[in-house]
């Protein structure tokens, strides 16, 4: 049996992803040993700006002309992309091409989005004689790299159990969430208390600095006390070394902490402190940080420390 595989969308956290799909054994070409309960499988790659398929062709994966040409070939197709806008230009939703390219396929929706624009996704695609799967992913580059992702399920059970073990080469763990869209309201919830949390940790290491305390020491105590976790050690070490290369940027982050205060606002929920934190972003990015880690938001909260610094001394 054949079962080919399609990936679309190798940016920052799909690129690694799709790699560790490719060199799964789970793909494995005609002629490669292969366990006799799997189903042989090729994995077929689509991404606008081409030169980035390029380490995946290295890998063995197929390297397709079109997103048309993955959903041709291909029985299940993940979409790791920006946004919803993005999703339905690759699919050509709203066109003809959409039924041509969803009909009798497994959509899976690896990006994060609103909930409503999933529910909306998911009505069209089982109208088009389509499966889908929600499969939003908690968890940056690093453990995309090494496929540690967390995975979050939702949909048709059926379609679910057939993509979970699909997951395998890219998530360390994986949890079914019921219907459509609670995998995105999961991983809403989720960023929730990764934006807050993150946030703190840099409010903290700023006012110590503020202090005169060693960065270093500081790490150092975070990391043996019962707070630290694998996100905060990370976090920690860029901010001690100033190091603000991107595992999920600025504008990523501010993109997710839009989506997580819309589902708060649509359903009545207060969400204080992500209030705050959309504040701390937006002016991280208008400082020209948007491609800089989320530990760059360290810029907003040393910019509003020099203001105040400034301020007459009669203002508070």
């Amino acid at each position: 049996m054949r079962a080919d595989l399609g990936f679309i969308g190798l940016g920052v956290m799909g690129a690694p992803m799709a790699l560790n799909l490719a060199r799964a054994a789970l793909l494995c070409g005609d002629d490669d040993p292969h366990p006799p309960e799997r189903p042989r499988s090729d994995l077929v790659v689509w991404n606008r700006t081409t030169a980035k398929s390029e380490p995946l062709r290295a890998a063995g994966a197929t390297v397709a002309a079109s997103p048309a040409e993955v959903c041709r070939r291909a029985g299940v197709v993940f979409l790791m992309l920006a946004d919803g806008p993005a999703i339905d230009s690759v699919l050509g939703r709203g066109t003809p091409a959409f039924a041509a390219n969803v009909a009798g396929r497994v959509l899976v929706h690896m990006g994060t989005t609103s909930p409503d624009y999933s529910h909306g996704l998911e009505t069209d695609i089982r109208a088009a004689g389509g499966r889908y799967v929600e499969a939003p992913v908690s968890g940056s580059r690093g453990p995309a790299e090494q496929g540690g992702l967390v995975g979050l399920l939702a949909g048709d059970p059926a379609a679910v159990d057939l993509v979970r073990p699909l997951l395998g080469p890219m998530c360390a763990e994986s949890f079914t969430c019921g219907p459509v869209p609670n995998a995105l309201l999961m991983k809403l919830s989720v960023n929730l208390f990764l934006i807050t949390m993150v946030t703190g940790l840099v409010e903290s290491f700023h006012f110590a600095a503020r202090h005169g305390l060693d960065a270093h020491r500081l790490r150092d105590v975070l990391d043996a006390g019962p707070m630290a976790s694998t996100v905060s050690r990370a976090k920690a070490a860029k901010l001690v070394a100033r190091d603000f290369s991107v595992q999920a940027s600025i504008a990523n982050v501010l993109d997710n902490n839009r989506l997580v205060a819309e589902a708060a606002r649509d359903s009545g929920t207060a969400s204080p402190l992500l209030d705050v934190c959309h504040a701390l972003y937006g002016e991280t990015l208008a400082l020209g940080h948007g491609e800089a880690d989320m530990a760059a938001v360290l810029h907003a909260i040393e910019s509003r420390t020099g203001h105040r610094a400034e301020a007459p001394a009669n203002q508070p």
